[in-house]
């Protein structure tokens, strides 16, 4: 039906960049907000960042002027650039669509991506 599917993590040294990305799949008329969370072990899952269909973007504290998320609509993806990547960074990064509307009518809420892992050490 629908599903996001995320990808773009990996093993990075602390100071440097991944950019992750979350495409759409199914039959997708379009998606309001999007964000990106992450978890690691031992921890509850926490919001990373989000964006509007808009472009309107809210950011954790702890990745202020380090992450960048962003998003295409007309490729259905949205994107998370982090740079400076610090040790507690690393986690699985997830995607998220808050409500997908589908082709044939109607909407699904609360859709997740199976997630990617970013791993940053020293």
């Amino acid at each position: 039906q629908v599903q996001l599917v995320e990808s773009g993590g990996g093993l990075v040294q602390a100071g440097g960049s991944l950019r992750l990305s979350c495409a759409l799949s199914g039959n997708i008329l379009g998606t309001n907000d999007m964000g990106w969370y992450r978890q690691a072990p031992g921890k509850q899952r926490e919001m990373v960042a989000t964006i509007t269909r808009g472009g309107s973007t809210d950011y954790t504290d702890s990745v202020k002027g380090r992450f960048t998320i962003s998003r295409d609509n007309a490729k259905k993806t949205a994107y998370l650039q982090m740079n400076s990547l610090k040790l507690e960074d690393t986690a699985v990064y997830y995607c998220n669509a808050k409500r997908v509307w589908v082709a044939g009518g109607g909407y699904e809420y609360d859709v997740w991506g199976q997630g990617t892992q970013v791993t940053v050490s020293s």
